[in-house]
């Protein structure tokens, strides 16, 4: 296979490329994970992973994809047989749903077009049915990954607090933490999940818990089974930067370089430049004359674009013929939209000449590919970025 010149773009919507100062911090030299070096490298991560969930509560950090820690949010407070609230964004709410299921709970979804976040008004007026407070939680995904829309956390709180209802406010902000706005004490949410491998630019491996003391004291009393994930076992150790078991020490490493880049930033300049990508990237998208999946205004993503191919056209298709020709590998489409939309990532680590260039792969490879389009898109997303950063100075 003849060899391409230049860098692969990786352009899903996460994992993200990975900082050279992140990955030359990971290539340190394994420690004692029992020893007083340790706990300062543990201290560190601990204390400063709370800076951006914006809490001043226990973060518990696990070795685990996202997907345990939406495990471990759910088996640390709920009990079997537990009415879960859960709001249908996408795929990776569904996801969460699915596993609520496996783990003897009774998720009960409230569908929704993939289309937008979840709707506070509609989970205000289901929790006002709920006059016997059976629901004991509510699930919502923040950032959904696979649509590229965002719901709006903090009205969701408000709407839960209108009901009158007591359930736990769980939010999956796995794709958002540390790309969009987020905040855990604020804005009232009990247990927070994330990972490690898109704002934060590390690679996969690492899950978050962010806890309230509302959930902390509903750990108590929940009797789902749970032993790796247990909270109880980990808040002890976590007070003086240790874990209960062999931490992944090199991503922490990772970590706390992760956390001082962004604050180097300054974590209002990080939300800022995902927006105006976000809002360059549907500029391109619209001056192609193509859909972006999100149709709903104010709930659009800075984190990724989804969007929507013609009808009878492969955005699979469209993808390989990218690749292939291009380098740069887009995100696919995931189960109700699987082939009929491509999703662009725009996080992390990651510029206005990044996104230039991101988008002129994108209208390259739909000439190639010979998907209807108008040109032009390039230009729109340049202009956009051009405009805003004359706005700024």
């Amino acid at each position: 296979m003849m060899r391409q010149a230049g860098r692969h773009f990786l352009q899903i919507p996460g994992p993200s490329p990975v900082p050279d100062r992140i990955l030359h911090a990971i290539s340190g030299q394994v420690i004692d994970h029992r020893g007083p070096a340790f706990a300062k490298v543990g201290t560190q991560a601990l204390e400063g992973i709370k800076t951006i969930f914006k809490t001043e509560q226990n973060v518990v950090i696990y070795p685990s994809s996202g997907t345990g820690g939406w495990e471990a949010a759910l088996v640390n407070v709920l009990s079997p047989g537990d009415r879960v609230l859960m709001f249908e964004t996408g795929h990776f709410a569904t996801l969460w749903k699915k596993i609520a299921e496996k783990l003897g709970l009774k998720p009960e979804f409230i569908e929704g077009d993939w289309r937008g976040g979840a709707d506070p008004d509609q989970i205000e007026a289901y929790l006002a049915e709920d006059r016997n407070h059976e629901i004991k939680a509510v699930c919502v995904v923040h950032n959904e990954t696979s649509t590229g829309s965002v719901s709006p956390i903090a009205a969701v709180r408000k709407a839960i607090d209108n009901a009158g209802h007591p359930a736990l406010f769980m939010v999956d902000t796995i794709s958002g933490l540390a790309s969009l706005d987020y905040q855990h004490d604020e804005w009232g949410v009990d247990v927070t999940i994330s990972g490690s491998q898109k704002g934060l630019m590390l690679p996969p491996g690492l899950s978050f818990n962010a806890i309230s003391a509302k959930a902390m004291a509903a750990n108590a009393s929940a009797t789902l089974q749970r032993s790796y994930w247990d909270w109880a076992d980990m808040v002890g150790p976590n007070k003086t930067g240790y874990f209960p078991y062999t931490p992944a020490t090199n991503l922490l490493y990772g970590l706390n370089v992760a956390i001082d880049m962004l604050h180097e930033e300054g974590l209002e300049n990080v939300f800022a430049r995902h927006a105006r990508h976000g809002a360059a990237a549907r500029a391109a998208v619209r001056a192609w004359g193509l859909e972006v999946l999100c149709n709903k205004q104010g709930q659009e993503s800075g984190v990724l674009t989804a969007v929507m191919v013609p009808e009878g056209h492969s955005a699979d298709g469209f993808r390989a013929t990218t690749l292939e020709h291009y380098d740069i590998s887009l995100g696919n489409g995931l189960s109700k939209v699987a082939d009929k939309v491509f999703r662009i990532g725009h996080l992390g680590d990651f510029n206005d000449l990044m996104l230039v260039a991101t988008l002129a792969g994108v209208e390259m490879g739909l000439t190639k590919a010979k998907i209807p389009h108008n040109a032009g898109g390039v230009g729109a997303a340049m202009a956009m970025l051009e405009g805003t950063q004359i706005a700024a100075e």
